[in-house]
């Protein structure tokens, strides 16, 4: 039986774990935009005509903050958020939902950083080893390919399966798949990654290099699917004492009905927990004294891994893993004012070495990897 997990140290946790995996908190945003205009309100809902699941539905009413906060307008601009469904200074809903996004970024490392920082934060919080289950649904061409193979798995098991099943399948070949799947019979279930397009299988590869780049354990998992129109290319979930604690995919059709724009993406997970009423402390601000910024894909999986090596250092340390453009990120350093900076580019990463530079004075200093948390801590 699972530990029942206390929704104030659910969120206390996934506030600073998302604070060294590079995501911010989706109230500050909102905070930081109070009084600049709002965005144009939507003629209609955007998911007037689809059928939500409890995970999507907890997507759109984020997207729905998003969309009247003006947060994420600039597709160009990727923008990593968590969001709780819990208030400081009020008693907790019954259930409380935690979820991190990353919007705007497309490229498999969002993916790797969603599903790493969930894993941590289930780690943590159920004091376990967690699974990781991962399987891709892909993209449109997929889908149309899985549809007609999983018509022809229906047909020639007729026989063998139940009324429900076959009925479901006249109408949505999905839901019967997921009914043979509850009902035990999908042991020979055609496999969506046996159909993904070139596109889709690509990025899936580059998915499961990420995560296995950055020690990420994970199983595939082809009896583990998502519905057309709202999910979409890779999906998972996490469990944790056998049982499922939290569920993400890509949704970037679903997003782009909130955020108007060819090229709108959107990746998330979602974990919960009960609810007991309890009233959150309001967390105390603090400070961090080092940004680490970090050029290609070689810093980015150093920084994954260094991540939590920084917190359990309880080093006051931000960083912003999934932006991968250099301006942007010495700009959102700017906006911190850190006394010292971090960085580690492309040479740095192949020799496990980071440049810890004084902001104030320009001084270089050349730090190896190995125990660097504990030699930052003289500096700060």
């Amino acid at each position: 039986m699972h530990r029942q997990i206390p929704a104030e140290e659910m969120v206390t946790k996934a506030r600073t774990i998302g604070q060294y995996y590079g995501f911010r908190p989706l109230a500050e945003l909102m905070a930081k935009n109070r009084g600049l205009p709002k965005a144009a309100a939507l003629e209609t809902d955007p998911t007037a005509d689809l059928s939500l699941d409890p995970v999507a539905e907890t997507v759109a009413t984020f997207l729905r903050q998003c969309r009247t906060h003006s947060i994420g307008m600039e597709p160009k601009r990727p923008l990593f958020v968590w969001h709780t469904s819990a208030a400081y200074g009020r008693p907790t809903p019954k259930k409380c939902t935690i979820q991190f996004h990353a919007l705007g970024a497309d490229r498999a490392l969002a993916e790797a950083l969603v599903i790493r920082t969930l894993l941590t934060l289930v780690r943590d919080v159920y004091r376990t080893e967690p699974v990781i289950r991962i399987n891709s649904m892909g993209d449109k061409e997929t889908r149309a390919r899985y549809a007609k193979e999983l018509a022809n798995f229906f047909k020639k098991r007729s026989s063998s399966l139940s009324e429900t099943c076959l009925a479901s399948a006249k109408h949505d070949t999905l839901t019967a798949a997921e009914i043979a799947i509850a009902e035990s019979c999908a042991d020979d279930l055609p496999a969506p990654l046996e159909h993904l397009s070139d596109a889709s299988r690509k990025r899936f590869e580059d998915l499961l290099e990420y995560l296995e780049m950055t020690g990420t354990p994970y199983e595939l998992s082809k009896n583990l699917i998502s519905r057309g129109g709202i999910w979409s290319e890779t999906c998972f979930e996490i469990v944790a004492r056998g049982e499922r604690v939290a569920w993400g995919s890509r949704y970037n059709d679903l997003a782009r009905r909130f955020f108007p724009s060819s090229s709108f993406s959107g990746f998330g997970g979602v974990i919960s927990t009960s609810g007991a009423g309890e009233v959150l402390k309001t967390p105390n601000a603090s400070k961090p004294r080092f940004i680490f910024i970090h050029i290609g894909d070689e810093a980015k999986r150093h920084s994954i891994q260094l991540a939590e090596e920084f917190r359990r250092a309880r080093l006051p340390l931000l960083q912003h893993i999934g932006v991968e453009s250099l301006t942007e990120q010495m700009h959102l350093a700017e906006e911190t004012s850190t006394p010292y900076l971090l960085i580690m580019g492309r040479r740095e990463a192949l020799e496990n070495s980071a440049i810890l530079r004084n902001r104030q004075t320009h001084q270089e200093t050349i730090l190896p990897l190995s125990g660097i948390a504990e030699r930052l801590k003289t500096f700060a």
